[in-house]
């Protein structure tokens, strides 16, 4: 009988039990009553506890949210509006989580000495953890779009008709980033928990450090929205995105590679012959949005520095939008945008 991926993912939880003396009695494998009891009680025990991170995951992220939110329309002094606070919030729980990427990859890729076989457990605990972000990620991108609908003064109405047709318009406007947090959920989860059996956990750490770009851009969406193109703040902030984006998104599996031709004593360019074709097609999968996003923010990046945005812009009529997607809003839910008109960086939320 084959194995399901929760199989997978125990026994590999017993491996590293066994090798760390854990208290073990019996062998797994039926042969004893007792090893047969114990090892239940172990599937169980696991189970339960992979459970009840992914459960603290789910609270934690939109209940920060939900706090951060409330805090900023009541606090005295504060008494933001019901967007304002919204998009702050979306962009303060993303911040956080990347720091908390950040330090959790930092941890486990200087942990691990052989980049194959080492194992740390806060690589598949982090990996429960974070998962329900991307879900959360999803919604929170559409309360920041549904508001900037109202913040740049377009009427709307909270009718379902209304409500479906800003969906569509969101899901149009934001395909990318939406098809990847969707990935990032039913393929790179179950890939990096029960796919890799306990293999590169230093890769896995490494590929964390990725998220060292999103406060930065988290910024300078917030920036945007209180029109502070022009301060030096700004473009400081700006400066640091592109380098931390083309540092730890762009040369992420270049890097990669390279480290495992080291590791496997054959050159570089030999390196996508010799590793499974599953890991060169993650690879280009992932590398493709990351190379399309810096391309816009090398694109914001010259007309921040240049100014030629400043320059050559007329004023123009506000246009009422449709929901489909087409309105002429500046900046998209996540902060990227196509048409880069009325902006100087562009940014995204991961």
């Amino acid at each position: 009988m084959e194995e399901s991926s929760s199989d997978i993912l125990l026994n590999f939880f017993f491996y590293v039990l066994r090798k760390k003396e854990v208290i073990w009695k019996g062998e797994p494998d039926g042969r004893s009553a007792e090893g047969f009891f114990e090892h239940s009680i172990i599937r169980v025990h696991l189970r339960g506890t992979m459970l009840s991170i992914l459960a603290a995951g789910s609270v934690f992220f939109p209940g920060l949210f939900l706090l951060s939110r409330h805090c900023l329309k009541s606090i005295p002094g504060l008494r933001w509006s019901e967007g304002d606070a919204v998009i702050v919030s979306a962009r303060l729980v993303s911040s956080i989580q990347a720091i908390m990427a950040s330090t959790a990859g930092y941890i486990i890729s200087s942990s691990c000495q052989d980049i194959i076989e080492d194992q740390h457990w806060l690589t598949c605990t982090y990996i429960w953890f974070a998962v329900p972000y991307f879900v959360y990620d999803i919604y929170a991108m559409f309360m920041c779009y549904w508001h900037k609908l109202q913040v740049k003064g377009h009427e709307v109405d909270n009718g379902s008709k209304s409500k479906a047709m800003a969906v569509r318009g969101y899901l149009r406007r934001e395909f990318l980033m939406i098809l990847h947090h969707v990935v990032m959920v039913t393929a790179c989860f179950p890939i990096s928990v029960f796919w890799r059996q306990g293999k590169g956990d230093y890769f896995q750490g490494v590929m964390f450090l990725a998220e060292l770009s999103t406060p930065s851009v988290c910024l300078g969406k917030i920036l945007i929205q209180y029109k502070q193109q022009h301060t030096l703040l700004h473009k400081v902030n700006g400066a640091v995105m592109l380098i931390t984006f083309f540092l730890c998104r762009v040369l992420l599996f270049p890097y990669l590679y390279y480290v495992y031709g080291r590791y496997a004593s054959i050159p570089f360019y030999r390196v996508p012959f010799e590793v499974p074709w599953q890991c060169n097609l993650g690879a280009a999968l992932l590398m493709a949005p990351q190379l399309y996003w810096f391309s816009l923010i090398c694109r914001g990046a010259l007309r921040l520095f240049t100014g030629r945005s400043s320059r050559s812009r007329k004023p123009t009529a506000p246009v009422k939008p449709d929901y489909e997607g087409h309105e002429p809003m500046t900046q998209s839910a996540n902060g990227y945008s196509t048409q880069m008109v009325g902006r100087d960086t562009p940014a995204m939320s991961h």
